[in-house]
């Protein structure tokens, strides 16, 4: 019976602690996602977020390999040498686009003999009554994001509304 726990207790720490030192060793790159994912979490750009998905993707990765332990050694990358036939070529191209942009002559982007027409939904009178009726609120100056900006064009569409019956009211009283 004692052989048996001994047996029993020297197998269950045999087979336990290879795990515990992997989880050990995998803490570091589980550290490094949770970083990643942290980052994520602050306001970044467009690019700035696919960069950090690429991270995020490869850091996860490397982790959840430690876990399972399937992770491959890293081998070394030998870089082969590269030939530099065209070094002559290319140094011509740069010559020719250094002189390229120096002789263009810079146009400007929009260039048109007509008249520019920009129309208003109203025009003259009623154009000065919009203008004196429409107060645009404060968070439609800039708006941050879609649900603002669709608010913003319902409520301009409400008072132009309101200000097309006004205007029709004015006019039955007039006659």
């Amino acid at each position: 019976m004692r052989q048996f726990k001994f047996v029993l207790i020297v197998s269950l720490i045999w087979s336990f602690s290879p795990n515990l030192l992997a989880k050990k060793h995998c803490a570091p790159l589980l550290e490094k996602l949770h970083h990643v994912q942290s980052l994520q979490r602050n306001g970044y750009s467009v690019q700035e977020g696919i960069r950090l998905r690429k991270r995020e993707d490869a850091a996860r990765e490397r982790w959840w390999q430690c876990e399972k332990g399937s992770r491959k050694k890293k081998t070394k990358k030998i870089k082969k040498p590269t030939k530099h036939k065209n070094s002559n070529l290319s140094k011509a191209l740069n010559n020719v686009n250094g002189v390229k942009n120096k002789d263009v002559n810079v146009v400007t982007p929009f260039q048109s003999s007509e008249a520019i027409v920009i129309k208003s939904k109203y025009q003259g009178d009623k154009q000065q009554a919009w203008l004196k009726y429409y107060q645009q609120p404060e968070g439609c100056i800039k708006p941050k994001n879609l649900s603002v900006f669709a608010a913003c064009i319902e409520d301009k569409q409400a008072q132009r509304g309101i200000l097309s019956s006004t205007i029709k009211l004015n006019n039955l009283i007039k006659i």
